[in-house]
Parts: structure tokens; C-alpha cells; sequence
């Protein structure tokens, strides 16, 4: 059982939270708590696997109240927030301290059937973090990672998806990226409202222009658009202009927007012109549009398992056949910069997963790559 304390000063949303985690059979709400002075006396007596935070509540505020936490006690914390827009800013603060997800208030934006299966999703997630390793993780990123150049534009496509994690994996990699970077979509599992705020913080922080999707944008060198949440993207083409759709649509894998439905547009309309990155995780999706990419001759680059937060969705992906390259973090970007620049990479086998780790099927270009790695 997942033991769960939910800290919120609102007793109703206390109320529904614990009566909508009833419903997940692996999940125990074992304490609430209406503010952090009262949570911090109930994990140290109950010792939660999960805390889910509210971030504006009286005495102390929810910010303040992590930072405590994740010095002295770290625990996976899921924030449940605003999504006012100060409330969505102060969520991806919580992030970048050591929240491991997000999901947005029950109330007028979101019907408490909406958070339901995500939030139990993002619990189970939350889970199955190393917390330390995410603690750790912050402090190795406390600079920016160099910027990396290139020699001259070009019309590939890269398409990114990331869930649990993946707001942190995703800043690292863009504040690599050059201004005259290749056209980028992205998927980040964020809820509304979310995203907008998630765009304008990595624009002020990284070379290229990053911003939330809108229906019709052209997919262009120096720009990276974030599909917004509640909504799926879906890469288009007319001519040799790539453009995004912005759409409604049934949930994938509990997500909207869903990986899976932006990486499969990508295999159908890019082809071999586009590379396929898989980020941090939990779940599979994104696993099947990556193989339709790397059937489409796209290469396919997964994150490892040491830098995830959790190895789920690029596992997923390396279990269906879908992956050319496994690498930490830190050597996604450049790796997706040479893919760029040298149009006549030949690409390795794709790697195959074994009991106890990877293995390489035709040869060892692969695994030199990880024996460096």
C-alpha cells in the first residue's frame, strides 16, 4: 500500500481528495492535515510514502514548507494547486525544490472526475521516485549546462515527451539548445494552464523561443512549442512547412496531451526528417510513436535509467524495440545536435531489453555507447 497525507487548508478539498483515493486499491489516505505545522507533527508519526501540497495555506505557505521538507525529510511531494496563474507559477517552484508532479485544484477549471485517475496516476508515480536521487539531482543542476552551437539551420523536426520529472529534464536539455535550434515540439503530461507558465519560465531561461502551442504554428528552426495541457498536438504538413494542430480528443494512456499522439504524427508526416526523444517517466506512453518514428527512419534517443526520476516511459520504450541511443541526460542535447547536422548518420541497431539490463542485437555499436556512458 502507498501511504498517503494530504496537507490542504481547505477541509472540502481535504474531504474529496481522500474520498476519490479510496478508489485505488494500492493507495491509503493515512492522514490530512490543514496546514504544514500539522503535517510536519503527522509524517514524522505516520511516515507517508507521499505527501500531496497545497501551496497557499495560512501560517506557513506551501513553498516554504518544501524547502524544509526536502532538506530535512524529503519525501515525493505531489502539489495540488491553483491554476491561476499564480498559482501555476508558484507550482513550477515547487518543481524545481523537489515536487516530483503537478495537478491542478478541484473547482471551476477542473471537475473532481478530471483529477481523479491522474491524481491516483501521479501518486503512483510519485511513489516510486528516489527521492535523494532527485535532491541530489537538484543540486547538480543548480548551473546551467553550456550551451551547445550549430553550424547552420536545418528543417529536421525533434520531438520530445517527458511526464514525472520531466519539467527539470526538459529545462536542462533547452538551455543547451542554440538559438538556431531545430524545430521542436514537446510533450510534458501538465495540466491546464500549466503549460503557459511552464513556456514563458524555459523562454526566459534558454536561447531559442519557447512557447505554449497554438493551433496552426509553424514548426520552425529557433523555435520550441509545448503542447498545452488538455490538449493533444499533432504535427502536420503542407509543402515544406511543418505546422501544428491543437485539438480535443479522447484520453491516451490517462494523458491529454498524449506522447503517443504527437511522436505517431511525427513517423507520419516527418519521417526520417525528424528525431524522437523519449525523457523521465511513468507509464508507456510515448513508447509506441517512438517505434512508428524509428520505423520511420527517425532516430530514437531514450534517457537512462541513472538520470531519470523514473525510468518508466523510456524502459517502455526500450522494451518495444523503439531506441537507437540509451543516455544520461546531459548527452541527449549534444547527441541530438550531431543527428541534426550530419544528415548521413548512420544509425546503430536498436537496442534490446534483457533480464537484469540492455543488450544490443547486431552489434556493439550500442553498447561502446553505454560502456562511454
Amino acid at each position: 500500500m502507498i501511504k498517503v497525507l494530504v496537507v490542504d487548508d481547505s477541509a472540502i478539498v481535504r474531504k474529496i481528495l481522500r474520498e476519490q483515493l479510496r478508489a485505488a486499491p494500492d493507495i491509503e489516505v493515512v492522514g490530512t492535515a490543514p496546514d504544514p505545522f500539522v503535517a510536519r507533527d503527522k509524517i514524522v508519526a505516520l511516515r507517508p510514502d507521499v505527501v500531496t501540497l497545497d501551496i497557499e495555506m495560512p501560517r506557513m505557505d506551501g513553498i516554504t514548507f518544501l524547502r524544509k521538507l526536502m532538506k530535512y525529510y524529503p519525501l515525493p511531494v505531489v502539489v495540488v494547486s491553483s491554476v491561476a496563474p499564480e498559482g501555476s507559477r508558484a507550482a513550477l517552484d515547487a518543481l524545481e525544490i523537489g515536487a516530483v508532479d503537478v495537478i491542478g485544484k478541484p473547482g471551476a477549471a477542473y471537475t473532481v472526475g478530471d483529477i481523479s485517475l491522474q491524481l491516483i496516476d501521479k501518486i503512483r508515480a510519485a511513489a516510486a521516485v528516489n527521492i535523494q536521487r532527485v535532491v541530489q539531482a537538484r543540486g547538480a543542476q543548480a548551473a546551467p549546462p553550456a550551451r551547445l552551437s550549430l553550424a547552420s539551420t536545418t528543417e529536421k523536426v525533434v520531438a520530445v515527451g517527458a511526464s514525472t520529472g520531466g519539467t527539470e529534464a526538459i529545462k536542462h536539455l533547452l538551455q543547451s539548445f542554440p538559438a538556431n535550434c531545430p524545430g521542436t515540439v514537446i510533450v510534458q503530461h501538465m495540466p491546464e494552464k500549466f503549460t503557459r507558465s511552464f513556456a514563458e519560465r524555459l523562454n526566459s531561461l534558454c536561447a531559442p523561443e519557447v512557447r505554449e502551442a497554438q493551433d496552426g504554428d509553424t514548426v520552425q528552426s529557433g523555435v520550441v512549442l509545448i503542447a498545452p495541457g488538455n490538449r493533444h498536438m499533432v504535427l502536420r504538413r503542407s509543402g515544406a512547412r511543418y505546422f501544428v494542430t491543437v485539438k480535443h480528443g479522447p484520453l491516451v494512456h490517462h494523458q491529454r496531451p498524449s506522447v503517443d499522439v504527437l511522436f505517431n504524427s511525427v513517423a507520419r508526416y516527418a519521417g526520417s526528417n525528424a528525431v524522437g526523444v523519449i525523457l523521465t517517466g511513468m507509464g508507456a506512453d510515448g513508447a509506441r510513436g517512438l517505434l512508428a518514428m524509428a520505423d520511420a527512419g527517425a532516430p530514437a534517443v531514450a534517457q537512462d535509467e541513472k538520470s531519470c526520476v523514473v525510468y518508466g516511459m523510456p524502459r517502455a520504450a526500450v522494451e518495444c524495440g523503439a531506441v537507437h541511443y540509451v543516455l544520461p541526460l546531459d548527452r541527449i542535447a549534444p547527441r541530438i545536435i550531431e543527428l541534426v547536422q550530419h544528415a548521413s548518420v548512420i544509425l546503430p541497431d536498436r537496442v534490446a531489453a534483457v533480464k537484469g539490463g540492455l543488450r544490443h542485437e547486431k552489434n556493439d555499436s550500442i553498447t561502446r555507447e553505454r560502456t562511454r556512458t
